[in-house]
């Protein structure tokens, strides 16, 4: 019997609107209202790049324009109702999922030990309680403030010294908390006085976080695999992800549909038994340009974005310039629910201007009069976003040819 089928039209959509980039960015971007936001993706990734602005303050951006970087920090600083650690990387988490995030610390404190151990030395082991006990009696310190007679290492993670590993470590681990950011670093606290209750509150059992973190996934992708059911959190394996959905399957909870791609070949994929109808309940996307950051939860599994939009996205680190057909950190460019384009930019914030370098529109995508008008309105968003008075152009920023 064949599959239910999901068509590539109504995928993009509900894929978009899980993603809440199918409705218009505008809205309220602060307290509340924000943190539904965040709740609604689950997690946004942090980042320190900051060609325009940091990628954590340009995906909230994207979703509501009326958002600002210091209403995120309320949140996180002050009110304490959103925690960072670590998903498929640093990001930013609703605090009610933190007692779910004690499997992870449980299971990064075991994984970590070893592995750490075996690429850095085991030399942060002896530091773990020094650095708790320097953070107890002294209050918050960043990586600057412990090892201050150990060697420091200037060419990435890998040659951090003793200390700021332990200090990590113990991040990871669940036993400090970031309290704030000072100049982009982290400054750590103890886990006890940055979230005490969420700290004294007894840890799920790992079957029930399990399940959250398969259920909240898949509902926060509208469909999905095993595999991208595994690593939407990356806190579950991928045996514990394909072992719930045969139960869940088996129990009704979730049906297996066949999803079209951009290309116009069929995936299986798991999804809620509703699933079309709430895909045709999604609305048509505006008719506007946004412009997203590289590490956009919508993009973050590049894959599955070639897969859905036929948008092959890599930021290309490690091509060598002469090789390299974009720049090295090129923004995504959506019209509707379609990628029409990478954009090449950069805020010279001394000079007041977002220099516009280049733009490359996919295959198949013309520029007529009022799609340049669509992307110029964007491009001044941006620039105000990013603190810049105009947009400036360079010559032959247009890569049409």
């Amino acid at each position: 019997m064949s599959l239910p089928l999901l068509g590539n039209a109504e995928a993009r959509r509900l894929f978009l609107d899980r993603h809440a980039l199918i409705e218009p960015p505008s809205g309220p971007a602060k307290g509340d209202d924000l943190l539904a936001l965040i709740r609604r993706l689950g997690f946004v990734q942090v980042d320190s790049i900051n060609t325009v602005e940091r990628a954590h303050h340009m995906i909230l951006w994207s979703r509501r324009q009326g958002y600002r970087p210091g209403n995120l920090a309320r949140l996180l600083e002050r009110d304490r109702t959103l925690f960072e650690h670590w998903t498929h990387d640093a990001s930013v988490i609703p605090t009610e999922f933190f007692d779910h995030w004690k499997l992870r610390f449980a299971r990064d404190a075991e994984r970590i030990h070893t592995r750490w151990a075996d690429w850095q030395g085991s030399e942060f082991h002896a530091k773990v309680e020094d650095v708790l006990a320097h953070i107890r009696t002294g209050g918050p310190c960043g990586s600057g403030d412990v090892g201050t007679d150990e060697t420091r290492g200037k060419d990435g993670w890998w040659e951090w010294h003793p200390s700021k590993t332990a200090l990590e470590y113990l991040w990871r681990s669940g036993a400090l908390s970031v309290c704030h950011r000072r100049n982009f670093a982290k400054v750590y606290d103890l886990t006890e006085r940055v979230h005490p209750d969420a700290h004294a509150a007894s840890a799920p059992a790992e079957a029930e976080t399990i399940v959250w973190a398969c259920n909240a996934a898949l509902d926060r992708l509208g469909f999905a695999t095993s595999g991208e059911i595994a690593s939407f959190w990356d806190t579950v394996t991928p045996q514990e992800a394909k072992d719930w959905c045969a139960g869940a399957l088996k129990r009704g909870e979730i049906i297996e549909i066949a999803v079209e791609g951009a290309d116009g070949r069929l995936r299986n994929c798991f999804a809620r038994p509703d699933v079309t109808d709430a895909a045709a309940a999604v609305g048509e996307a505006p008719n506007r340009v946004r412009i997203l950051s590289p590490f956009d939860p919508a993009l973050r599994d590049r894959n599955r974005a070639e897969r859905i939009f036929g948008f092959f996205y890599r930021i290309e680190v490690f091509v060598p310039e002469a090789k390299r057909q974009y720049g090295y950190y090129v923004f995504p460019v959506m019209e509707r629910d379609r990628i029409i384009g990478r954009l090449d930019a950069k805020a010279v914030r001394a000079e007041g201007r977002l220099a516009v370098r280049a733009f490359w529109p996919e295959p198949g995508v013309a520029m007529g009069a009022g799609r340049i008008a669509r992307l110029m309105a964007e491009l001044d968003r941006l620039a105000r976003f990013a603190g810049c008075d105009r947009v400036s152009l360079a010559d032959g920023w247009l890569r049409t040819a």
